[in-house]
């Protein structure tokens, strides 16, 4: 069969853009390979950026929905050294300039915003193919397929549908995240959440640090940032084999790397309430781009992967609300209406790229954490 727009991946950006589309008229399919909306977790907190997240609500009729997902006081930081000292403490101004919500909720409110069968779950793209004429093949694993007129690839880090339009895959960042949960912290985690303050916490050191987030529920979700080479977890290194003694493993091996450090920190990932999760960074090429593919582009992530700088899913709503309201101005010329989002959405990843401050890098350097303090207080170089 033949739909007008198919969208592979369910995350904010597919979603973004399937919901934008509905607003306009124009029907959509979105392939899933996750069974259901809850089969995971979908992560911990988001900021809205005004001009990208927040402006992809707007256009998808959604913003004020999406105000009262708002957890109040999250927009606070506080840096700590290894030995638990504060080294600055920015409390939450209550401007909401940049409101953090949870991924989870957000994720559902876009659901339940398209109509029934919109996504279909347990798709997992196996192949893609071009037929010529701007028509494209999309096989699944369960040996069902679809014939895409218009074809978008918001399918993340590792996308199926990327290779239509580049050769590009994304390469090793250098620092592997273990991603750690403390739940009901009020009661069974007190000293951790008076760590973590009201917001978001970032405990540094060179090389190793982590980045904690207070939730709601009294739930820490905690990222340990680790600068280790992609030896340390493939082949039989640290994060080859699954179950239980894999997990213990792992969750020996970051203990080992926090040694001596404040015992309030370290207990965000010794007493995890889940399973050590390995979450190595990785990143597309800067500038990552490809000449226009009749019937084909690709939003988020899969366009443009980069390390976690607050803005990837900020950016992949913002190319799905624009691809959708571009497909919306170009009724009958499809083509007019993905070039003009990919110009757009090249030149505002390049923005993004050209305005990185290495946050991301600069957390677990050399210099860790005064580099980070610098950078967060525009006193240059010099802690």
């Amino acid at each position: 069969m033949t739909t007008p727009v198919t969208i592979i991946g369910a995350g904010l950006g597919g979603l973004t853009l399937a919901r934008v589309l509905h607003v306009h008229g124009i029907p959509a399919t979105v392939y899933e390979a996750e069974p259901a909306p809850d089969a995971r977790r979908q992560g911990g907190l988001l900021d809205l950026r005004p001009h990208s997240g927040q402006a992809a609500l707007k256009a998808a009729g959604l913003f004020e929905d999406f105000r009262e997902l708002v957890l109040p006081g999250r927009e606070a930081y506080r840096v700590m050294d290894r030995t638990g000292t504060v080294l600055l403490d920015l409390p939450d101004d209550g401007t909401g300039e940049r409101p953090e919500v949870p991924r989870g909720a957000l994720r559902r409110l876009l659901l339940d915003s398209l109509p029934g069968g919109t996504v279909r779950w347990g798709h997992k793209v196996s192949a893609v193919r071009s037929l010529g004429g701007g028509r494209h093949r999309v096989e699944f694993a369960d040996g069902s397929g679809v014939v895409a007129g218009t074809l978008v690839g918001a399918d993340g880090a590792w996308s199926r549908v990327r290779p239509l339009l580049s050769g590009a895959v994304p390469e090793y960042f250098g620092v592997c995240g273990v991603e750690t949960f403390l739940f009901d912290a009020e009661t069974r985690h007190p000293a951790s959440l008076a760590a973590v303050g009201a917001g978001s916490l970032f405990a540094l050191a060179p090389g190793r640090g982590l980045l904690a987030h207070r939730e709601g529920a009294g739930t820490l979700h905690t990222y340990v940032q680790l600068r280790k080479p992609e030896e340390w977890f493939t082949g039989t290194g640290i994060g080859a084999g699954t179950g239980a003694d894999a997990s213990d493993a792992l969750a020996a091996e970051v203990a080992k790397e926090f040694d001596g450090w404040a015992p309030e920190l370290t207990a965000l990932f010794r007493e995890s309430d889940t399973p050590p999760a390995l979450r190595p960074v990785f990143s597309l090429p800067a500038g990552h781009r490809w000449d226009r593919v009749p019937g084909v582009t690709l939003l988020g992530d899969a366009a443009h992967l980069r390390p976690p700088n607050g803005e990837g899913a900020n950016l992949a709503m913002r190319d799905g609300a624009d691809l959708g309201r571009a497909l919306a101005a170009h009724p009958g010329d499809t083509e007019a209406a993905l070039a003009a989002h990919e110009a757009a959405m090249f030149a505002r990843a390049a923005a993004v790229e050209a305005d990185d401050d290495g946050f991301y890098s600069v957390m677990i350097d050399d210099r860790a954490p005064h580099s980070l303090l610098a950078l967060m207080t525009g006193a240059g170089q010099e802690a």
